[in-house]
Formats: structure tokens, sequence, C-alpha cells
């Protein structure tokens, strides 16, 4: 199994601390999964998702609750299965992601999700009663949920623009930039995921034997299917994030680090749905969204940065990447600041 089909260990022991918290976790629900309980504490340690997949679907029926008992109502078994029926049930994403977050609203007391249409961006917005924020991996867990379905409902990966969380940064989220973004924020005033507002209008065609197959393979297929790639795309884009773009290398020089042929480059990307100018372009908008954020920078600096000849071309750019002016995204995300500060 390649690491690309396959979660930390983390993960494992988190879905495990409310769930198995009276002691020691229960090796036999870990070897009935397929997880290894001696790996438990191996920092390096994987599992496959479709392991991970299996405890989580041994622990709801343990707990009769798919939220790992992380909220004072949880979601019952058979949750994510109505949650998905009923929304695929709607015309267009935002309708269905309006019915689930409804759901969720109603069937969890700690977490009280909407969604907040913000010109050409959409937010949806965990509000909570509580002032003591949650676990990552409790909003983390959530995200999965949302974000999982409607990326299955609109048959693609929606793009997340950035996700704000209001606790501390853990000390391992690497998998969670693979399943989400690379653009999280901790320690902000409120917990909430950004998309483009465009993504709203994707028409939902799903039917009953679509949906059985899903459920069927629920969650391992969200955790695989539909997260950013790893392995060889992302090494490049972590090369890329520690260049200035304007010394980003061609293919060419690509290739010759990694100690490989342009054409087998190529091939290795394609196998992964990628190619090394879409990942260039990734990269220079994950660069954009997170220094809008910097209230220091001023455009025309941003745009400098990021390699364009003027203020305009960024304009336009950013415009085309996420269907709003990066004034505008920008004001959102200093607003939420501000309001912190204030």
């Amino acid at each position: 199994m390649s690491d690309k089909d396959t979660i930390s260990m983390q993960l494992v022991r988190e879905a495990l601390l409310q769930t198995c918290p009276a002691g020691a976790p229960d090796a036999a629900l870990l070897a009935r999964a397929g997880i290894d309980a001696g790996q438990l504490d191996l920092p390096s340690a994987r599992v496959g998702a479709d392991a991970y997949a299996r405890l989580w679907r041994l622990l709801a029926r343990r707990c009769n609750d798919e939220f790992f008992a992380m909220d004072r109502r949880g979601l019952r078994s058979g949750s994510l299965a109505f949650i998905a029926r009923s929304a695929m049930a709607q015309p267009t994403l935002g309708a269905a992601l309006d019915s689930m977050l409804a759901f969720l609203s109603l069937m969890l007391e700690d977490l009280q999700p909407s969604l907040v249409r913000q010109q050409s961006l959409a937010e949806i917005v965990i509000n909570e009663p509580s002032d003591q924020p949650r676990r990552a991996f409790t909003y983390f867990t959530f995200w999965m949920i949302v974000h999982g379905v409607a990326c299955w409902l609109a048959g693609r990966r929606i793009p997340i623009l950035a996700i704000d969380l209001r606790c501390a940064e853990p000390p391992f989220c690497d998998d969670y930039r693979v399943m989400f973004s690379e653009n999280l924020q901790f320690e902000r005033p409120r917990t909430r995921m950004i998309i483009a507002a465009e993504c709203l209008e994707l028409p939902v065609r799903r039917g009953d034997e679509e949906l059985q197959r899903f459920l069927a393979e629920a969650p391992g297929n969200i955790l695989v299917k539909y997260r950013d790639p790893a392995s060889l795309a992302r090494h490049i884009r972590h090369q890329l994030l520690g260049l200035q773009p304007g010394a980003w290398p061609d293919a060419e020089q690509v290739a010759g680090t990694l100690h490989m042929s342009v054409s087998t480059l190529r091939r290795r990307l394609s196998e992964e749905g990628q190619h090394y100018q879409g990942i260039k372009d990734g990269v220079r908008r994950e660069l954009a969204i997170a220094w809008l954020a910097e209230a220091q920078l001023g455009l025309g600096e941003i745009a400098e940065r990021l390699g364009f000849a003027d203020g305009s071309s960024f304009y336009k750019a950013f415009r085309k990447w996420f269907g709003c002016n990066p004034g505008h995204y920008r004001s959102l995300v200093t607003r939420e600041e501000s309001t912190r500060d204030g």
C-alpha cells in the first residue's frame, strides 16, 4: 500500500481518546480493524485508509455515535447515510450544504454550523456555545464529513481556500494539510472553511446505487479520493514553497534534482493527475492567499513577489482562480482578525 493510501497513526490515537477513555485501547477492537495495537505509540507509524474506515465503523457501532463521542449529543449510527441521502435530493451543492448543515446543527449540541455567503466567497462557519475551543481532531472530523460528502455530491474535489480554527495547532497536522488545505490558520476567532461561492452552483447528480457504494466505502473513500495528492506532486510543491517564485526551476531542472528524465517526471505526475505547471499555479495560489492574510503586505508587493508583471495581472489571475478579487478576500480575512483583537 502506498503512502497516499495511508494516514498517520496519530488519527487512530485521536479517535480512541474519547471512545476508549477508561484505560488502554481495546487491542481486540483494533485487531478487528486490522490495526496493530503495538504500533500505536510509534511516531512514524501509518495505517491503511481502509483500516481506519473499519475502525470508524466499529467505534460508531460501539458508541452509537459516528462522531467519536466528541459532542454531548453526537451523531447516532446512520447519520452519515441520512445526510448523504437527503443532500443528494437537492438540485445544487449550495442547497445540499444547507440541508447537511441544518441536520448537523439539529443533531449536535456543541457545534452549530451554518453556510454564510460573502459575495464571491462562501464560508462554512462552526458556531460554538462554549468559549473553550475543541480539539483539532474534532473540527477536522467535522470537515471530513461535510467536505467529503460535498465532494462526492459534486463528483470532484471542492477546492478549499483556507480553514481557520479556534484551537492551537496540534503537534501533528501534516495529514490534515494533505486532506484539506495547506492554508490552515490556528488560534483564530472562529472555526470556518472558505470556498469559492461558484462551487455552490455545481449540480448534484447522484443515484441510489452510487449512494450505496459511497456508504459501503466511507469514510475510507473520503480520506483518500478527495484529498490533495501526496507523493511526488506534494514533494515538488514543498520544494517550490521553499523558494521565491522568481527562482522556481523549470521542469528539466526539477527532473535533474530528482535524478529522472523529463519524460519520466511528466509520466509520474500524470499518474497522479498532475502536471508541473499546474503544481506551480497551485503553489502561487497558496502563497497569494497566505500573503493576503498578512495585512502589512500591499497588493502590489504581493503581485511582485508572485512574479506578476503588475497589480492588474495579479488581480485578473486571482479572480480567475477564486472568483473574487484579492481585496475582497483580504477584507474577509482581516475583518476576522480585527474582531478578535477588538
